[in-house]
């Protein structure tokens, strides 16, 4: 299976176009986390419990350094293995968000907390899992 997309992984234009997970569309604050956490809302997958918070704060103008749309991070403990396994288990999950990604057109914060399992379960599941909880935050953000 090739990490690559249908058009080879180049940035051209049109439907088979590269989706990017910039820096921008990444969570990374220890205060952004324990704020969805604490705040948030949970929805539990198989192999993942994924936490969302709307943001509120993008009611001003955007600045230039302001993201208005949904911003991703993943919590990966050492109790999931060694940091290959862990990396691994992050490189498949931000993967699987950035095919769905474009999808999530709000402004919220999603944690992604894998479990053990995600390391050996087929990439196909992780997708669909990202696919369904995308669309669960998607129609319970909207309320």
């Amino acid at each position: 299976m090739s990490g690559l997309a249908p058009n080879g992984g180049l940035n051209l234009p049109g439907p088979g176009k590269r989706v990017r997970f910039t820096g921008s569309m990444r969570l990374l604050r220890h205060a952004d986390f324990e704020r969805v956490y604490k705040q948030g809302r949970r929805h539990f997958a198989a192999h993942m419990t994924v936490f969302y918070l709307q943001r509120t704060d993008v009611a001003r103008p955007p600045s230039a350094g302001t993201v208005t749309g949904p911003r991703v991070g993943f919590t990966v403990g050492r109790v999931l293995g060694g940091a290959v396994d862990r990396n691994r288990i992050k490189r498949r999950l931000r993967e699987a968000v950035r095919h769905h990604l474009s999808a999530l057109a709000l402004p919220v914060d999603v944690v992604i907390n894998p479990k053990k399992s995600a390391l050996l379960a087929e990439f196909a599941v992780l997708d669909q899992e990202i696919a369904r909880a995308f669309q669960v935050i998607s129609e319970k953000a909207r309320i």
